[in-house]
């Protein structure tokens, strides 16, 4: 993979003025929101519901950014930008490593953002096991996520990948236990989010701010990998056979 057209991949996302409000700002927005109307400061585990809603505005803020990579795949289809690259040093596994690797950098802002945000001004305390179990945590639980947009792109169209994109990830994110708190889920939709990659990405870390509802860090882990060879095999199946038409 060519790191200049790594560096290209990230540029081109942060010039995109709607990339940065999405991306970037709305999770540091929604945190806020969330922790000053949903909780109070007298609650007796305020803390704690804080720490937890910064959790989720993380995953959201990077499932966001892994959406990009799979837009842009989508349109460099459409106008045979992709047939282009083939002609050049570039191999079909660095230029989908190259989209995978910017969707995750581009995540970057919002797992940095909204926890300084919440020590700063939301009493959030962590130690530095902590907080690099979470930061760590959510970004490389975001791989799933990537290899995801990066299949939505190699289906949609540039028309089409704007609400696809938006309703999976909405969806998800709602369904996952992102945006609806799971304490508040009735059983069956607790049992729904338990099928989704969101909602361990959240379990990789929860226990690290409560105790309730969690589960086994091996289990975490082993759910999301398993998503993630699922969704990288597809990937790779679905380029060669774009390739092959070539």
């Amino acid at each position: 993979m060519k790191l200049a057209y790594l560096a290209t991949e990230i540029r081109r996302n942060f010039r995109n003025p709607r990339f940065v409000i999405f991306v970037v700002a709305f999770p540091v927005l929604m945190f806020l929101l969330y922790s000053n109307v949903f909780t109070k400061a007298t609650d007796r585990d305020h803390s704690a519901e804080v720490a937890v809603i910064m959790i989720n505005m993380m995953t959201f803020g990077t499932f966001a950014a892994a959406n990009t990579s799979g837009i842009r795949l989508a349109l460099e289809r459409a106008v045979g930008w992709q047939r282009q690259l083939r002609l050049t040093p570039l191999t079909g596994a660095g230029y989908l490593g190259g989209k995978a690797i910017s969707g995750m950098l581009v995540g970057l802002p919002a797992l940095i953002l909204v926890p300084l945000i919440a020590a700063f001004f939301e009493g959030v305390h962590l130690d530095p096991a902590g907080w690099a179990r979470i930061i760590g945590g959510i970004w490389l639980g975001t791989i799933p996520l990537v290899l995801l947009g990066l299949l939505l792109g190699q289906f949609g169209t540039p028309e089409s990948m704007q609400p696809i994109s938006m309703l999976v990830m909405m969806g998800m994110s709602m369904l996952g236990g992102v945006f609806i708190p799971i304490e508040g889920m009735p059983d069956w939709m607790h049992q729904l989010a338990q099928v989704l990659p969101t909602y361990w990405i959240t379990q990789l870390v929860r226990p690290v701010v409560t105790n309730d509802l969690v589960v086994s860090f091996p289990s975490a882990v082993g759910v999301l990998a398993v998503w993630t060879v699922v969704l990288g095999a597809l990937v790779i199946r679905r380029y060669r056979k774009d390739s092959a038409r070539v």
